[in-house]
C-alpha cells in the first residue's frame, strides 16, 4: 500500500500546502476503502468531512425522482472533494459512490473544524481547493454553451487527462465509458459513440472496453478550440 502523502505529492492542492498543513491534514486523516458500486454520502446526508481519492475513482451525481441520472465527474487521484459542506455545514449537495473498488483518506469534520478553530489562517488553504474547482465549472457552463457537441468532448477529454489541472502529469489512457461520457456532457450515448468513433478513425484516440486512450493529444487540442 502506497503512502498518502506520495500520493497526494502529485496534486497541485496538497503539495502547494506548507509542510506543517499538510502533516496536520495526515495526521487526522483515516483510512476508508469501499467496494465497488459502494455508497460513500448520498444528496441529504449530514456533512462527513473532507476526502482525498488515494486509488480508484468516485462517481459523484444525482438521481432524480423519475430515474434519471446526471453524472457531474468521476473523481479520481489525488484529487480532494467534499469541502462545500466544511464552509457551509449544510446537507450534501450530490450522491458519491465508488466507481470500482476504492481507497480514499477521509478527514472527519468535527476534528477538522476544531483544527481550524486554532488555526483560523489555513481556512484559506481550503478557500482555495473550491474556488479552482469553481473556476473548471464556469469553464464548462461556458463549453456546454458555445460550444458544438465533437468539441466538448475533445475538451473534456482532454481535461480529464489532466486532471482538470490539478494532476501533475497526464494520464492519457482514461476508464471512462461511452455512458459516462454522455451523462458528463449531456448527450446521448449515440452521439458520444459516434465522436469517438470519428476521433478513432482520424487516429486521435483509441478505443477500448470502458477505456479512451489519447493518442494524439495536439490534434485533439486543436479539435477542441474549433466551436463547431
Amino acid at each position: 500500500m502506497h503512502d498518502p502523502r506520495t500520493q497526494l505529492l502529485h496534486g497541485q492542492w496538497f503539495r502547494q500546502l506548507p509542510v506543517t498543513v499538510q502533516d496536520s491534514l495526515l495526521a487526522l486523516g483515516r483510512p476508508r476503502e469501499l467496494a465497488a458500486g459502494q455508497r460513500l454520502f448520498q444528496r441529504g446526508d449530514a456533512p462527513c468531512g473532507l476526502y482525498a481519492v488515494l486509488e480508484g475513482a468516485m462517481r459523484v451525481g444525482a438521481v432524480s425522482s423519475a430515474g434519471k441520472e446526471a453524472l457531474l465527474t468521476l473523481v479520481e487521484s489525488p484529487h480532494w472533494f467534499g469541502e462545500i459542506s466544511l464552509f457551509d455545514g449544510q446537507p450534501r449537495t450530490h450522491d458519491a459512490y465508488a466507481e470500482g473498488p476504492t481507497r480514499l483518506l477521509w478527514i472527519p469534520q468535527a476534528p477538522l473544524l476544531e483544527w481550524l478553530a486554532c488555526q483560523p489562517e489555513h481556512w484559506r488553504d481550503l478557500a482555495l481547493l473550491m474556488s479552482h474547482k469553481l473556476r473548471w465549472v464556469f469553464v464548462a457552463l461556458e463549453q456546454q454553451s458555445l460550444l458544438a457537441a465533437a468539441p466538448r468532448v475533445a475538451q473534456r477529454l482532454l481535461q480529464m487527462a489532466e486532471g482538470y489541472g490539478e494532476r501533475d502529469v497526464a494520464q492519457w489512457r482514461l476508464q471512462v465509458s461511452q455512458e459516462q461520457l454522455a451523462l458528463m456532457l449531456s448527450l446521448s450515448r449515440q452521439t458520444i459513440n459516434q465522436i469517438l468513433r470519428s476521433l478513432e478513425q482520424a487516429g486521435v484516440v483509441r478505443l477500448g472496453y470502458g477505456e479512451v486512450e489519447i493518442v494524439d493529444a495536439p490534434r485533439l487540442r486543436a479539435m477542441g478550440q474549433h466551436p463547431g
